[in-house]
């Protein structure tokens, strides 16, 4: 009998990887760790379509498998000791990300760009993909955001192929892609992150780079110092910053800068930098990296001013989501580090009250409390990381207000009554920490801050909410 493919993780991805290699003519096992109803339930329908699926399974059932391949989620460690083992085996084993563009590049001429980096790739995968719809090109979203990479694949098998994919590419992915090769490949930003994963910042940025490395036309954002120490690497990439061209010279020349209010290339000025409707300085560095990657596919100026114009920016990542009392409320939920709160921070004006809080991850905190010191009237501490956030707050900004809550259930009330206090015309949720020691994941802990928000909109626009 042919030895079975397997697949493991019952999520989005490998639900998807299974069934391309199902269409492909595999025999396909689907591995989960865990076990609940829900996932009972997918895996009956599952089995229904003719793929085997085995629930509360250790990864050690890989070895009684004995697969031909394994295909990783992305969630799933590659520094696993079983699947250590079947790589010195001789046994393939690669990401679901892998297996859609090995299948893809034998169907469809359509060239990939790869967007990677610890903060801004969400943002900057969605802003090149839709500057390339709105020109007319098909350019569907896939990977860390947006569909499967394998979903599109299963399109391409099903003989509708786009004109270009854009793949947002976390470091687990590209961690487990070792052919992928982008047409443009973009790298925003390297900071402190994954490092439980990854165990250093070295080791995390190589990762970053041997996507850039594999690109043809590498994208880089110069205004990064840990991207720009790298720059030997890449003699020929395409380098953009915010600080005029001018600071790159005598090592390199940037194709993009902003030059005196004008997004400039080598030919000169191409439209006002201020053509983008979102706040922040780092939103003009993702801005400058969609532009220079669209260039390279033909976009003409006036294309990308008009795409940039009507951009409406990415849930979860400084979205404005309510006003109340004179008083503005933006998610952030997506900065899940000190770096991407740090960003929040320096792109709004104080004084604000900040939401701070989850699962703290390993970081240079200095950044942060410096922005929480310009910026914040007050801060509320919550969740595991919100007893040591507080005593870091209280330690370096001892006149800002800092109080402990459980949770953003009973932060966001009292944020309300903060700022109306303190004239704060902010509430910021920012929480420079991962999300699960509440919630799923960045998402989820957004969405539930929005319900909260507007339910308190709607107490304070009730008839009795006066007379209490």
């Amino acid at each position: 009998m042919v030895r079975p493919t397997a697949v493991v993780g019952l999520g989005c991805s490998g639900i998807s990887a299974a069934r391309l290699l199902h269409a492909q003519g595999h025999r396909v096992w689907l591995l989960e760790q865990r076990q609940t109803p829900q996932l009972q339930s997918t895996a009956a329908a599952l089995r229904q379509e003719g793929l085997h699926v085995q629930l509360d399974c250790a990864l050690t059932f890989l070895e009684l498998l004995n697969p031909q391949a394994v295909v990783l989620s992305p969630g799933v460690g590659w520094a696993e000791p079983v699947l250590v083992q079947l790589r010195r085996r001789g046994v393939p084993v690669y990401g679901e990300t892998e297996l859609a563009w090995q299948t893809m590049k034998t169907m469809t001429s359509a060239p990939w760009i790869g967007v990677t980096g610890t903060n801004g790739k969400t943002t900057i995968t969605a802003m090149v993909s839709h500057l390339l719809l709105q020109a007319g090109r098909d350019a569907p979203i896939c990977g860390n955001s947006g569909a499967a990479a394998t979903e599109l694949a299963l399109d391409c098998h099903g003989g509708r192929c786009p004109d270009w994919v854009v793949a947002e590419l976390s470091s687990f992915q590209i961690e487990a892609s070792p052919t992928i090769a982008p047409r443009i490949g973009i790298w925003s930003t390297l900071t402190p992150d994954h490092l439980d994963r990854h165990g250093s910042l070295t080791a995390y940025g190589a990762i970053k780079a041997a996507l850039v490395t594999r690109s043809a036309i590498p994208v880089l954002n110069g205004d990064d110092p840990q991207i720009w120490r790298r720059r030997n690497g890449w003699p020929t990439a395409r380098w953009v910053t915010c600080r005029g061209g001018s600071v790159l010279q005598p090592h390199r020349q940037a194709a993009l800068s902003i030059e005196e209010g004008m997004v400039t290339a080598l030919s000169g000025p191409l439209f006002s930098a201020d053509i983008l409707p979102l706040p922040g300085q780092h939103n003009r560095i993702n801005m400058l990296l969609a532009t220079a990657a669209v260039l390279e596919t033909g976009l003409e100026p006036g294309q990308i001013a008009a795409g940039l114009r009507s951009f409406p920016g990415v849930p979860h990542r400084l979205e404005t989501i309510a006003r109340h009392q004179g008083v503005t409320y933006i998610n952030d939920s997506k900065a899940t580090n000190y770096d991407a709160a740090r960003i929040a921070l320096e792109a709004l004006d104080g004084p604000l009250v900040l939401l701070a809080g989850g699962r703290a991850k390993q970081g240079d905190v200095h950044g942060w409390l410096e922005g929480i010191a310009a910026r914040a009237a007050a801060v509320i501490c919550y969740g595991e990381a919100g007893d040591g956030f507080a005593v870091q707050v209280q330690q370096a900004c001892p006149r800002i207000v800092c109080q402990r809550l459980p949770g953003l259930r009973e932060a966001v009330p009292r944020s309300h009554a903060l700022a109306l206090e303190h004239g704060a015309t902010t509430v910021l949720l920012s929480p420079a920490c991962a999300s699960f020691d509440q919630y799923p994941n960045f998402e989820a802990r957004g969405e539930h801050f929005r319900a909260l928000v507007q339910a308190l909109g709607k107490a304070q626009s009730s008839p009795t909410a006066g007379a209490r």
